[in-house]
């Protein structure tokens, strides 16, 4: 199964970074922008951020470095250009919207560090490789031996044993190991309270100098745990600052909406994550991609699915909604009534694609059957296969 979204708000890379410091880990120095202009300008407003920097392409996947974004510069003028090439570009479906430019390390040696929650043993997970700066599959397949994986018990912490176990594995010089503990701790300590479902250091080094600094951090934070967070803090705000209104709007009303792939043209929405997903990958395993999914979750009323088919079909890159909604007591006249009020209220004129299954299916069925560009089907591979007949409009 392909994996397009979940209950987690991925951020930037320039965001876990940010969030760290805040934390009190070691970070190299560094400034974002979303223009060439104002990359070059912050860096010569700080007076503290000094040549060679790496000037990395902010999105949201993994890859960067053999897409062309990431790129090391000497100076002003080296950056200007690396900038101008990375800004705009696309890396897996991802354009480049933000750069950041952060001072280079000068790496003795590289570690993977990270702490994942653990579905299994509803634990925190540590996970830490001697090899860091690539992904950390490729490292369990080539040398599954140099990866170490310790659940925490959440009433004892990082115990002196857990400790002991992963400075022996990294080999860490007997100067170093105070960075590492603190480091370790603030990480857990982060980890915990920030809601994290994931805090990832790839790479974590030793510079020259003997420091250990966190060059690229990852985090992964569960999204129902954000009203923990007052407004007020600057936590949320950095959360906040590039979100996507959609997913904050759908999120206040109790959806789940999914940005998928920027290229995408089709908008899908169900009433469950299982049937979503599989929405989405019959429409990707047919050649056409889905710009976004909306889960509707419980409670199917027509100001709900009103309100849902305005937000899942907002914006003039999707071309096409598929709504597939099945529920025992979901009644599809709500359903159909959502749709007709969305379409009379927002003026949507992009092809519907429809199945529902529950009760008032009939009366739900009367109701779309005037509705202009509205088709109804019987099932997901019939949905999809309506997406098909039109797929020269939608690719």
């Amino acid at each position: 199964m392909k994996k397009y979204g979940g209950n987690a708000m991925d951020l930037m890379e320039y965001q876990a970074r940010q969030l760290f410091e805040l934390a009190g880990l070691p970070v190299k120095k560094g400034v974002v922008s979303d223009s060439v202009k104002g990359l070059m300008d912050a860096v010569k407003q700080n007076r503290e951020i000094t040549f060679p920097l790496v000037c990395k392409a902010q999105v949201r996947v993994g890859g960067r470095g053999k897409a062309g974004g990431i790129k090391i510069v000497e100076n002003m003028e080296e950056l200007e250009s690396a900038a101008s090439e990375i800004l705009g570009i696309e890396i897996k479906g991802h354009v480049v919207r933000e750069l950041l430019a952060v001072e280079k390390a000068e790496i003795e040696k590289e570690w993977y560090l990270s702490i994942m929650l653990d579905r299994l043993t509803k634990c925190p997970l540590i996970i830490f490789s001697s090899e860091g700066g690539m992904d950390i599959e490729e490292v369990s397949q080539r040398t599954p031996e140099a990866i170490c994986k310790i659940a925490v018990n959440p009433l004892e912490g990082i115990t002196e044993g857990i400790m002991d176990r992963m400075i022996n594995i990294a080999g860490i010089t007997e100067g170093a190991v105070g960075q590492f503990v603190d480091i370790l701790n603030k990480l857990y300590d982060f980890f915990l309270s920030t809601d994290c479902l994931l805090a990832e250091i790839n790479p974590l080094v030793i510079d020259r100098t003997g420091e250990i600094v966190a060059l690229d951090g990852k985090v992964s934070i569960d999204d129902s745990a954000l009203y923990r967070h007052p407004e007020t803090t600057e936590f949320k705000l950095l959360l906040e600052k590039d979100e996507n209104p959609l997913i904050k709007e759908a999120r206040e009303m109790d959806f789940l909406y999914i940005p998928c792939v920027d290229k995408g043209t089709i908008a899908v929405s169900s009433n469950g994550s299982g049937m979503l997903m599989s929405c989405m990958d019959r429409i990707h395993d047919n050649g056409m991609e889905v710009y976004a999914g909306l889960d509707l979750g419980g409670g199917a009323t027509s100001e709900r699915i009103k309100e849902a088919v305005r937000i899942i079909s907002s914006g003039n890159q999707v071309k096409a909604v598929f709504i597939n909604i099945f529920g025992g007591i979901t009644r599809c006249d709500e359903v159909a009534l959502g749709i007709r009020f969305a379409k009379e209220s927002y003026k949507i004129d992009k092809p519907i694609i429809v199945r529902f299954e529950g009760t008032n299916k009939a009366e739900g069925m009367e109701i779309i059957a005037g509705l202009e560009r509205v088709i109804y089907v019987d099932g997901l591979i019939q949905g999809v296969d309506e997406l098909v007949k039109r797929k020269d409009q939608l690719i």
